[in-house]
């Protein structure tokens, strides 16, 4: 349980994150593509077997897996609602995966 003094640090920087475009373009593109549920669940398997591929597989079929994997979706891909959520989540993941390594780092947290 966080004390009072992390709990309000954590609230600011949750404030922080959420003032940020990438954040505001991935909850922007995350409501357009839920209002189309059909598409939103394609979405969540095309997620789920991206997930399962890269962390299920052996490093050296990794690539041919992935290849395989990314033509079989190249036309859902092309749909513009799919590809700029996909766009924004990544970017907002990139971020997440910078601000966790940069507080490792600067804990020297090994």
């Amino acid at each position: 349980m966080l004390d009072k003094q992390m709990e309000a640090a954590s609230e600011r920087f949750i404030r922080t994150i959420k003032e940020t475009e990438i954040y505001k373009k991935y909850m922007y593109q995350l409501e357009k593509i839920k209002r189309n549920p059909e598409l939103f669940e394609k979405v969540n398997e095309f997620r789920q077997r991206n997930y399962e591929i890269q962390n299920t597989s052996q490093e050296n079929e990794l690539f041919e897996k992935m290849d395989a994997f990314e033509r079989e979706y190249e036309k859902f891909r092309e749909n513009p609602i799919v590809d700029d959520f996909l766009r924004a989540e990544l970017a907002f993941c990139r971020m997440m995966q910078e601000i966790n390594i940069y507080v490792t780092e600067e804990l020297n947290f090994e």
